[in-house]
């Protein structure tokens, strides 16, 4: 078993739940059973995976947890830009949410490499 809370992917994928949320209080309420639901869910997704990953005795589970984990980034980091496109992101965040998800997602793909090597 592997300890998640050591990763650096969860990390990032931690904290990008945590800002994700902060920012999605600010969605019109119209969007609370949409835009505003669809991204929370994606972006707990991939720290649940690698947090569950994590936890599977084999390295092919591990692995692909860690997939479906890049998969829900990839969606959620969609659906943010969709939230800026629409204006619900005030400018202040933009930037640093932006720059969160290009960690998270360049951290994350680098361990999936590192455990496709033979």
């Amino acid at each position: 078993m592997r300890d998640h809370s050591q990763l650096r992917a969860f990390l990032l994928a931690d904290e990008l739940v945590l800002l994700i949320y902060q920012i999605s209080r600010c969605f019109p309420k119209e969007e609370i059973y949409g835009l505003t639901s669809q991204i929370r869910r994606a972006v707990v997704s991939v720290a649940s995976n690698i947090v569950e990953g994590s936890a599977r005795s084999s390295q092919t589970e591990y692995l692909r947890f860690l997939e479906i984990a890049y998969g829900s980034l990839k969606e959620s980091h969609y659906q943010y830009t969709i939230a800026v496109r629409l204006g619900y992101v005030p400018a202040v965040d933009i930037l640093n949410c932006e720059q969160k998800f290009t960690e998270t997602e360049k951290v994350l793909a680098a361990l999936i490499r590192s455990l496709r090597k033979p």
